[in-house]
């Protein structure tokens, strides 16, 4: 018997050329992002009813922290505008040592 027309499964090759969430970087000590995480949740909301409010396309899908950074992640690439916004945003919010924020950056 000739096994030659017996299928395989196929195989999928699982690339991507990019990352599917973009990230925005804001610098800051970390007990300031500390404190910002406690209440990420509201932030977001809160980043994202801002965006609404410029017409933007860019929606705040978390935030996260490692050792000295905030790292917002987003649908994807922020214009200027954007990132003034949540550079304001996070500047602007309770409970943080404004000298020890940076201005926000792309990787």
């Amino acid at each position: 018997m000739n096994k030659s027309n017996v299928s395989s499964k196929p195989q999928i090759n699982m690339t991507t050329k990019s990352s599917s969430h973009k990230q925005i970087i804001i610098p800051m000590d970390s007990n300031n992002s500390k404190k910002f995480l406690l209440t990420s949740g509201d932030h977001v909301t809160n980043m994202n009813r801002a965006l609404k409010s410029i017409k933007s396309d860019v929606v705040i899908d978390f935030i996260r922290s490692d050792h000295r950074d905030l790292i917002v992640i987003s649908n994807k690439v922020t214009a200027p505008s954007d990132m003034s916004i949540i550079n304001n945003y996070i500047k602007n919010s309770d409970n943080l040592d404004i000298k020890d924020i940076q201005d926000t950056q792309l990787p």
